[in-house]
């Protein structure tokens, strides 16, 4: 299994930034998606999960001004960034928890800076 995230830059506070990230590999149907995030000095902490049915959980910092979504058909999940803030610069993983496994992507660098 392979995750391959993308999306990441540089953006103004206030602005938007859509990460994705594709699974590859023999994905089973029943999993769990979502995104983490380390900023520097600090532990990777949750942002958001979606189950493959739907269920979605954020933490509180994002709620409000981030969405996560999935397309079960491409095994594919997106978090859509709105009004960033610069404490949301950070490296994003994405992260597929699949039978009691878990699967991480590369990390995609977001920076909020103006």
């Amino acid at each position: 299994v392979q995750l391959q995230a993308s999306g990441g830059g540089l953006v103004q506070p206030g602005g938007s930034l859509r990460l994705s990230c594709a699974a590859s590999g023999s994905i089973f149907s029943m999993n769990n998606m979502g995104w983490y995030r380390q900023a520097p000095g600090k532990q990777r902490e949750l942002v958001a999960t979606i189950t493959s049915t739907g269920v979605i959980n954020y933490a509180d910092s994002v709620k409000g001004r981030f969405t996560i979504s999935r397309d079960n058909a491409k095994n594919t999940v997106y978090l859509q960034m709105n009004s960033l803030k610069p404490e949301d610069t950070a490296v994003y993983y994405c992260n597929l928890m699949m039978r009691g496994y878990a699967y991480w992507g590369q990390g995609t660098q977001v920076t909020v800076s103006s």
